[in-house]
Formats: structure tokens, sequence, C-alpha cells
């Protein structure tokens, strides 16, 4: 990771939401509400040391811009900000970022808010609980530890920033969004950061860097967004839903710059989406695995959510990947373990070496090894992996306890169901149990799959990075599989994989990411796009 990062001289031109320059001068406004106009000059040089994913170290000298309101009319500042980092020197080397591709990396987790307010440096985003997520054992938590926007996650909790510091070494540009979350309240006690806010932030971000084409930093036709967890829904969803009209009269109430909201690719880890059937597909998935205190989760509701599943599954009409066929309840099992899991496995055992592998494979012995390649049944899988992360429901939970129904609440209503399997079995009293009458259109507004199943979007984007570790019981195995399996039907370039034995917010390759990015926008360090 890097290290080293070293304040230059403020460049002409000031910083917004009322930060100091560099030198320690109150500068003025650089993206004040009511402008949409990026100032150029109005940056900071900073130099930072950056490993890279061979864990060689490089010197980066790049310019700063602290955080710009992207929208005329804010609801909030502190999250409706963005931050830019270009870099202009690599190991002493100068480069042009004007024509590169810009990674824009999200750091929202569990639906939260996330802010740039207070950034100095490249990768300085976060959630208002920290690291990009909730932390483990929040409440409404939704994931495992604190993955940022890049999909990493350090086991004590703090987070790394490995796709925006590998972005910006290999000649990137970087700029990182904040947006509105779930948990925002005003003086009133009206929440302001429930569904649709996150979405309708993002999207008003790349509005604010199509409309600033040729002075903005980086090549605005190559926006790679990329998001972990609920980030990585996001993300997906953006990638879904470029230009839709769905979301214009959100946009207008904003100020949002008059422009393109569509991105050229997307990056999504551990994607926590398609919401209103994520029930179903986690009791698929998971119904039959304990919780980790050994309680076994309620099955005649985990056997309703599984055939609420099969229904869905089967309305999808999806052809798995590889020419595997229809994709349904009965064979998705054969399916995630054919064209992930095994595969998954095979190249985590063959990359270690004949001894490490070989002390594995006797701690695991579901496994078989032979010609190079592993073999395992589904059970065995499941059996592997252990308890599951989530009760039942996992996503609509009767006593409004989830994240997500605190993401559908409205006004001074903190949670509201949003399936009608979630309300009919409502467990807080409520005097109505069915869904309220606006929560449909929200989840429209909220779910990729319906731009990419209900309403084929022809703006969405074409080029698709998405990975899950096997471990992840935060989700189903199947959410992150249909998604790739409806690209793939649509003819979109499609690279997903699962990354054996990790778990919520993993990324293993990070290195392989940033390599991807540079082949799909067809760039070359210095050198125009042809």
């Amino acid at each position: 990771m890097g290290i080293g990062a070293t304040a230059g001289v403020a460049a002409a031109g000031g910083i917004a939401l009322g930060a100091q320059a560099a030198d320690g001068s109150s500068g003025g406004s650089s993206g004040a509400s009511g402008s949409l106009v990026f100032d150029p000059d109005a940056y900071t040089k900073l130099t930072k040391t950056i490993t890279d994913a061979d864990g060689a170290d490089h010197s980066v000298t790049y310019h700063f811009w602290k955080a710009i309101t992207y929208v005329a009319n804010p609801v909030d500042e502190t999250y409706q900000s963005l931050i830019v980092s270009a870099p202009v020197e690599i190991d002493g080397s100068t480069v042009d970022p004007a024509n590169a591709p810009i990674l824009l990396a999200n750091s929202i987790g569990g639906y939260l808010p996330a802010s740039v307010a207070d950034a100095t440096e490249v990768g300085g985003g976060g959630s208002a609980m920290g690291g990009g997520a909730a932390p483990s054992g929040a409440p409404g938590s939704t994931t495992s530890a604190a993955p940022n926007a890049n999909g990493n996650t350090n086991a004590t909790g703090g987070a790394t920033s490995s796709n925006q510091l590998l972005a910006l070494a290999a000649g990137y540009v970087v700029i990182e969004p904040g947006a509105r979350g779930r948990t925002l309240k005003n003086s009133a006690g009206e929440y302001y950061g429930t569904a649709p806010a996150a979405i309708v932030d993002l999207k008003a971000a790349v509005r604010y860097i199509k409309a600033n084409k040729g002075v903005i930093p980086g090549d605005v036709e190559r926006i790679v967004s990329a998001g972990t967890s609920a980030g990585g829904a996001l993300s997906t969803l953006l990638g879904a839903s470029g230009d839709s009209p769905l979301y214009v009269k959100y946009l207008k109430e904003l100020g949002a710059a008059d422009a393109s909201d569509a991105v050229f690719a997307v990056g999504a880890w551990c994607p926590i989406t398609d919401l209103e059937h994520a029930d179903g597909a986690y009791e698929w998935n998971w119904g039959t695995n304990a919780l980790a205190t050994g309680k076994q989760v309620d099955q005649s509701v985990s056997k309703d959510l599984k055939g609420q599943f099969a229904e869905y599954q089967a309305g999808l009409r999806l052809r798995g990947l590889a020419g595997f066929g229809p994709l349904t309840a009965r064979n998705y099992d054969d399916y995630l373990v054919e064209q992930y899991l095994q595969p998954s496995a095979t190249a985590y055992l063959a990359a270690l070496s004949d001894s490490d592998r070989e002390t594995y494979l006797a701690s695991n012995t579901f496994i078989t090894w032979s010609g190079g390649k592993a073999t395992f049944t589904w059970a065995d899988f499941l059996t592997h992996v252990g308890a599951r992360k989530k009760d039942t429901p996992a996503f609509d939970a009767f006593d409004l306890s989830a994240g997500e129904n605190n993401e559908f609440g409205a006004g001074t209503t903190a949670s509201r169901h949003f399936t009608a399997y979630g309300a009919k079995n409502d467990s807080t009293g409520l005097s109505s149990r069915r869904v309220a009458a606006d929560i449909p259109a929200k989840l429209n507004l909220m779910n990729p799959m319906y731009h990419l199943v209900e309403k084929v979007n022809d703006r969405r984007s074409k080029h698709w990075w998405i990975r899950l570790g096997t471990n992840d019981s935060d989700t189903s195995h199947v959410i992150s599989a249909n998604l790739a399996a409806r690209l793939d039907n649509l003819g979109d370039d499609v690279d997903h994989l699962y990354y054996w034995d990790q778990g919520h917010g993993a990324n293993t390759d990070p290195g392989d990411f940033i390599t991807w990015i540079a082949e799909v926008t067809g760039y070359r360090k210095g050198k125009k796009r042809s």
C-alpha cells in the first residue's frame, strides 16, 4: 500500500466546503453550490509512494482536488461532493492524464452515507461509520467486516485502498464520490438518504464529470465505476441504468448537470442487490446451514422463500455461461459448482506449493484433487462454508431490523417492508400487512435487474468485472451469478469469478482489475484512445 504522502504547494484557486489550502490560507470555492464548473487550477500537488500488485514501489506525484459539490441544489454538501486525483508524474516520468480512464470509486457500504468532505488525499473517502461499510456486529450491518470501495477488507477492521492507489500508479484518474445514505435525518426527524438517494447522487456525480469534459482530467467517456457490497450493488445499478428517464425528476430537484449519467464499465465486489428477491435466493443457497450459534433458522419460512425463488428464477429465463443451458432452482447448484466453485478451488490449489496443497487437502477431504482439478459436491461445499451470516428473512426482516428495511424508510418512518412476504408476516404490530404504495417504484429504481430484464437499457455499461468470495454468506451466490448470466445473455463482456475461501469484501486480484481497465478502455499510458 502507499506510504509517505507529502503535500506540495497549492495551485491557484481554492478548496470547496470551506477547507484550507495546503499553505494554511483560506481558499475560495472550487465547486460551490450553484456552480457546476470544475476549476482545473484549484488543486494541491501531492506525492505518494504506491506499492503495485507485484510488490514494486512507485513514486507518484498527482494533483488533488478537495471536496467539490457536484449538484447545484445539494441536500447535504457533506455527502454530495467528490474528490479528484490525477497523476502527473510516475517514477520521475511526466504523464498526461487528459485521456486516461477514470476510476469512479465509491466507498458506500451497508447503504450508509459516504463522505469525502474531509479527505486530504487519494483513497480518503469513507462511510459515516468508517471504512466504507457498517462494522461487524453493528445494528443493521450488511457486512462481515469493513470493506471499502475497492473490495478490500483488513481482518483487524482497517481498510486498504488498493484499487484507487493502483489505478493512480497506472496513470488513471481517480474520482471518489460521496453519497447520501439511509441513516441521515434532518432536524424534523425525516430521513433524507433512503432509496433512491444514493443512486441519484452517484448519477449526479457522473453528470458533473461529463459536463466538465475537457476541463476535468481524464476521459469522461471511459468512466469505470467500482464499489463493494452495497457499493457494489450501486456500482452495478449505475452501470445498468445509464441515462434511464426514471431518475430525471430526482436529478432535476438536485440541480444535477445536464449531461449523460451512463458509465463505460463496472467493477462490483459482492454486490448486495436484487433486494426484493434476495430473501428467496439466500434461502435457496444457505437455507440448510445453521447460524453461528448453532441455531437452525425457521425451516417453514426458509421453505416458503425457496419456493418464491424457484418461481422468480424460472421467470428470468436465463441461460448459464459456457453453454450450460436454462438456469433453474433445480440445477443452479450444479451450475455454481461447475462454472464457479470447482474452478475457484482449482485455481487456489494450483497456486499452492506441493506441500501446502497436500496440507490443505488433508484438512479438506471433501475435495478430490485429480489431474490438476478440484471436484466436490454442492452439499459438501455448504458444509465446508459452515455457518450462515443472517437469520431468515435475511433482508426484509419480519421485525424490520435489517439495514435494507431502513434503506426503504421514508419521512419519519425509519424502516419499512419492501416485500409482500415480509409485510404479511410483520412482527412489529403494523396495522397494514401490505407494502406501501411507493415501494414498487422505488424497487425499480434500486434494482439493476429491472433495467436488464424488464426494461432492457441500451445505454448500460457493456463491460463488467464481478467478484464474490465463496465463503460470503452475506448474500446468495445466485445474485451475482444471475447478474453475470443476464449480462452474458445480452451479449455484454463479463469477467466473473469467485475467490476461494474468501469472505465478504474480498479482492484478491486488484492488479488484474487495473489491467482489465486498460484492456476494455483501450488505454495506453500517455496515448490517446484510437
